[in-house]
């Protein structure tokens, strides 16, 4: 028998998650394959992006050709209660949220890391483009992946060491061409299995149907006005726009007019030309330090706004209540309250908070 850790591999049905179980059982490790059951709209089972029946019966083979033992937990109270309200309480309040962040801390390290250990695991793993790190001081860092297209660090900034020291992602050092091939060599049949999407419960349909569906008293018609004040048109439901956004505004115009502001309180939205939006500086708060503790009272950093946008260049600064001020070096034109600021130092985690507040600079 293996001297290595019994590990629970959260599985998907997916490429990733198949490769990263049959990886530690090469390896050598105990392991046992764990699926969510994830919420999704009744009669729309077949539609979730991440845990249709078939997804859950490609899984359940993988693990049987692997020879693992597989099984699958009832998360959707969970999912619904957690991850799917809080979308549905961010638009209401005039937000744009981030489920998969939050399904990561409820759901993946909530749940699932719970059960791994009550089941007797030591270690959780996931399928996720990152690398971790032990430093000199014991501290375990998370670090971006081999492949920075398919880095998913973003996402997993809301983990901490207890978590993290329990944690094994053993991808991280693969490109996803890599990964494929790893799935030819185990002759998985999900090699050529297409990459599933965020906001899984969505399904196939544009979230603005899912909003009229279960938030109608948020979606409301109002103004549209520009930085002087001056209607220029109007919208059909604040939820359905987004800070950045140029599609969609429906205002002839002789410049193209971008969303710069949602005005929960007033129903009004406020677009402007491209050189009227962005911000140099934004507030975030509930902070999570990688290290367990925030690093000292300023900082040079690079910051990520949104998961596929640049690192870009910044200074930090502490506030009170677990809260910092991220000044940018250039001006960051979708900063959009309700997503995740992520802070880097170089390829280490430093953490993430909530953006809450965007401002220009010497506001």
């Amino acid at each position: 028998m293996s001297d290595l850790p019994l590990v629970v591999v959260a599985m998907s049905g997916g490429v990733d998650s198949s490769v990263a179980a049959a990886l530690l059982v090469e390896q050598g490790y105990r392991v046992i394959g764990m699926m969510l059951r994830l919420w999704n709209e009744p009669g729309r089972d077949n539609e979730n992006r991440c845990c249709t029946p078939d997804a859950m019966n490609q899984a359940r083979r993988v693990a049987a050709q692997i020879g693992i033992p597989f099984y699958a937990l009832d998360a959707r109270d969970l999912f619904r209660e957690k991850v799917v309200q809080a979308f549905l309480d961010g638009y209401s309040s005039g937000l744009t949220p981030n489920p998969c962040v939050v399904c990561n801390y409820f759901v993946k390290w909530g749940y699932l890391f719970d059960q791994a250990i009550a089941a007797g695991a030591e270690l959780l793993a996931t399928g996720h483009y990152a690398r971790l790190n032990k430093n000199e001081n014991g501290l375990v860092e998370l670090k971006r992946a081999h492949d920075l297209y398919k880095d998913q660090t973003y996402f997993l900034s809301v983990l901490d060491q207890q978590r993290l020291k329990h944690t094994l992602f053993p991808l991280g050092e693969f490109t996803k061409a890599e990964v494929r091939e790893l799935a030819r060599k185990f002759k998985l049949e999900v090699a050529e299995k297409t990459d599933s999407q965020d906001l899984c419960f969505l399904g196939n349909q544009d979230y603005r149907q899912f909003l009229v569906r279960y938030l109608p008293s948020a979606v409301k018609p109002g103004s549209i006005i520009d930085m002087r004040g001056e209607i220029v048109g109007s919208h059909q439901g604040l939820p359905f726009y987004t800070i950045g956004q140029r599609k969609g505004i429906e205002i002839a115009s002789q410049k193209p007019l971008y969303v710069l502001q949602k005005d929960e309180e007033k129903n009004v939205l406020v677009v402007g030309p491209e050189d009227e939006l962005g911000s140099f500086e934004l507030c975030a708060s509930n902070m999570n330090w990688i290290a367990g503790q925030p690093p000292i009272d300023s900082l040079q950093v690079q910051a990520k706004i949104r998961y596929r946008a640049k690192l870009t260049p910044a200074t930090i600064f502490q506030l009170a209540d677990n809260r910092v001020r991220v000044v940018f070096d250039e001006k960051m034109r979708d900063i959009t309250p309700g997503q995740v600021v992520v802070l880097y130092n170089n390829d280490i985690v430093l953490g993430g908070g909530l953006i809450t507040k965007l401002f220009y600079r010497g506001s």
